[in-house]
């Protein structure tokens, strides 16, 4: 039976990777997170009881430390971190403490012999991007937000670590992925619940700047086919859809899908982090899939049918 560690499982992405790996009954997962940004309610349910919850912080050594000791852990999904461009925006220092977090991990993983660790960075390395699509070789390093200098700094330990001690790595970089669970202050939930209130939907700028969007499933089944057939060990891997759209454009596809009565309001454009263009060369993405991404009026239909569902059993 592999035993397998997800950090910040009590996450969006985090979560649904916890439990698709708790799926096969031959898995015992064991969820860390210590619910700053997760929630009790994301926590992943299994039918075979091979998920185990343990609240903790992996920035401090101590703690993660008793539960590597505790159960000898074959592989380690790395997702714990602080997410979201105003939240990260607004405390840098915390943000910054997760590169302790990360440092752990690995010194913990290579003591324990663990086979691989899977590490959740993010499209936000690319920073401005000089070419389109975004290739894995290709990082110019030069966001100077601490979000995407921590996940380049990750990205960094992995590979330093792979080359001092032998530990394998598989680099997850994730672009706009949404779906059920999602928190609310990411665009695409936020959007759709201000479209099925008949709220007006604010963009900051001109709403030209581009993002890709990757539906959850795609997201997961990608990353749990990479790690069951063994594939891009010791590589980078870009996570995400290759439709580069506009999110003014998005706004007024939400509105159009759920007949909303909600206009879209221009706010002032942000100081920093609203990066003007992002789309991911997926080529390694739709290789070990085998099959046609969910398009954005399906994902974004999928997402309505769950929202009014979730409104529905609370009122």
């Amino acid at each position: 039976m592999a035993k397998i560690l997800v950090t910040g499982g009590a996450g969006f992405i985090g979560g649904a990777m916890a439990e698709a790996l708790a799926m096969n009954p031959s898995h015992e997962v064991v969820v860390f997170d210590n619910l700053l940004t997760g929630a009790l309610c994301k926590l992943p349910k299994s039918e075979n009881k091979n998920i185990h919850f343990i609240q903790g912080d992996v920035n401090h050594f101590e703690e993660l430390a008793s539960i590597f000791q505790a159960w000898n852990f074959d592989f380690v999904f790395h997702y714990a971190a602080m997410v979201g461009v105003l939240r990260t925006l607004k405390s840098p220092i915390k943000v910054l403490k997760d590169i302790d977090g990360i440092r752990n991990v690995l010194e913990l993983s290579r003591l324990a012999e663990v086979q691989r660790v899977f590490f959740s960075s993010s499209s936000e390395v690319y920073g401005e991007p000089f070419e389109i699509p975004q290739n894995e070789k290709t990082t110019p390093l030069n966001s100077r937000l601490p979000y995407a200098i921590v996940k380049n700094v990750g990205e960094a330990y992995l590979r330093s670590f792979h080359q001092e001690h032998q530990l394998n790595y598989t680099i997850f970089r994730f672009f706009n992925t949404y779906g059920p669970k999602q928190s609310d202050d990411f665009v695409m939930t936020k959007f759709i619940k201000a479209a099925l209130r008949d709220e007006d939907i604010t963009i900051y700028g001109d709403g030209q700047q581009t993002r890709t969007f990757c539906h959850i499933k795609d997201n997961i089944a990608a990353c749990l086919s990479i790690f069951e057939n063994e594939r891009y060990l010791n590589e980078t891997v870009n996570i995400g859809s290759d439709l580069e759209t506009p999110i003014i454009e998005l706004a007024e596809l939400i509105l159009k899908l759920t007949k909303s009565k909600g206009k879209i309001v221009h706010l002032p454009a942000l100081s920093e982090g609203d990066m003007t263009r992002r789309c991911p060369d997926n080529s390694k993405m739709k290789a070990v899939l085998a099959k046609e991404l969910i398009s954005l009026e399906e994902g974004i239909q999928d997402l309505c049918k769950h929202l009014k569902t979730e409104e529905h059993v609370r009122n």
